[in-house]
């Protein structure tokens, strides 16, 4: 079933619309002192997050929790917001409103946003006066939070796509996890991977998220593994180039030819046993850990003509407006919150990957991948992976752009050239003010 050019249109601009855990290290090496201009007594900051329940909300509060009993002069108060969509939107209602939280979780493709129209606090100054150590953070996730030789963003809950896959099914085919190196050997195998009750499909070869399950982070890899890219740094589109068609029309042909289901969550539908492999977040891990009905391993994302996976997920960021005294205190948990303790610890209960360099590579982190084998493929990929295009992640509702025009492909069977041309049309009027805002602000 195909929709109208109109629908189609209304659809894509519709999606962007809408939008006890064990202790890691010493307590006495995660106690960091409030600054001097903060010692009087206890300091009451606002953190806004997009983490509450499950493995990743509670790892949020412990980390809260730590860091609020390992001294006296600053207490965290986290407010969870919603979804990162959410949470920007409400960030941006408050900016309106005139009452912003002193720091805020922002993803991959919102602190941009923030930063262009200069809201963001910029953080040299207290990483220069203070003790934490830039060279420790993974490189290529502490430069993604630098514009003008200023960081802006540090690295907390950062990700990168994994291939997950059930165990069992590929015992029951006779298969083996060499089939996950490539789309064709993976598609050739895909019947054998699928289970059937009559006419019902009871288990899919793989399953694909909805635009609102980022879709658009995920194909962003696939569209590299063609040869395609969703723009060029300058934001000129090319989704809809020979490359990106070429991509799209193999979700569509995963869809068409049966062996593939987009769903709300796929994640839910993937531990339910619906789905025998799917593409999702490190961040997911710990869901998948505690939620999986049968054994699961990861894998790196299959190449086509060649490799390629994103960096992904969120980081912490300061508000502007915020008192100074307040952002000292926000930027102490900062500190606290992605220190190699903290991090470790994060790593291990979420399934987001370490962000210090001393935390990879710590006894600790060695023994639970040996435990947990699963969770380190994330690491060994990291070296692979590539900072998105600027139309997903600089673009404001990029992401849901391009994910309404990947679900017309995967919901609606709509061929890609003309489902992608509506989306190149859409991503270059709304990339015109961003670029006229750069400008302005960077020069």
């Amino acid at each position: 079933m195909t929709a109208s050019k109109i629908d189609r249109r209304t659809m894509v601009k519709g999606i962007a619309g809408a939008a006890a855990a064990t202790a890691v290290g010493s307590k006495a090496s995660s106690v960091f002192a409030a600054p001097a201009v903060i010692q009087s007594g206890p300091l009451e900051i606002t953190y806004w997050t997009s983490f509450q329940g499950g493995a990743n909300g509670d790892a949020q509060d412990e980390l809260v929790k730590r860091f609020n009993e390992s001294q006296t002069d600053i207490q965290v108060n986290h407010e969870f917001q919603g979804s990162y969509e959410e949470t920007a939107q409400a960030l941006t209602a408050a900016v309106q409103g005139g009452s912003t939280p002193d720091m805020s979780l922002l993803s991959d493709v919102w602190w941009f946003k923030f930063y262009l129209s200069q809201l963001l606090e910029p953080l040299n100054d207290y990483i220069d006066n203070s003790d934490l150590d830039p060279a420790d953070y993974v490189d290529s996730l502490w430069t993604e939070g630098v514009r003008q030789d200023s960081q802006f963003w540090i690295p907390f809950a950062r990700s990168t796509p994994l291939f997950y896959y059930n165990v069992e099914a590929l015992d029951e085919a006779g298969l083996d996890a060499s089939i996950f190196g490539n789309w064709d050997t993976f598609v050739e195998n895909t019947e054998a991977l699928m289970v059937r009750d009559g006419d019902e499909v009871t288990r899919y070869a793989h399953g694909h998220p909805n635009g609102a399950s980022y879709i658009a982070w995920l194909f962003q890899g696939v569209i590299w593994q063609y040869n395609g890219k969703y723009s060029d740094p300058d934001f000129t589109i090319t989704i809809d180039d020979e490359a990106g068609v070429e991509a799209g029309n193999f979700y569509l042909s995963s869809v068409a030819d049966g062996w593939a289901l987009a769903t709300e969550d796929h994640v839910v539908d993937f531990n339910t046993g619906l789905f025998s492999t799917i593409m999702a977040s490190t961040g997911s891990m710990g869901g998948i850990r505690a939620d999986a009905t049968f054994e699961w391993g990861t894998a790196f994302l299959p190449e086509k003509y060649s490799f390629g996976c994103c960096t992904g997920g969120s980081g912490l960021s300061i508000l502007a407006s915020a008192d100074s005294a307040n952002k000292e205190a926000a930027f102490e948990f900062i500190k606290f919150s992605t220190s190699p303790e903290s991090t470790a610890y994060w790593a291990q209960t979420t399934g987001y990957m370490p962000v210090r360099k001393s935390a990879v590579d710590s006894d600790e982190m060695a023994a639970f991948y040996e435990e947990n084998p699963q969770a380190r493929t994330a690491v060994d990929q990291l070296p692979k992976t590539a900072p998105q295009d600027s139309a997903r992640v600089f673009i404001p509702n990029g992401d849901q752009i391009i994910g309404g025009g990947l679900e017309q492909i995967t919901v609606n069977q709509v061929d890609a050239a003309d489902a992608f041309a509506e989306v190149a049309g859409i991503l270059e009027e709304e990339a015109q003010p961003v670029v006229e805002q750069l400008q302005a602000v960077e020069g």
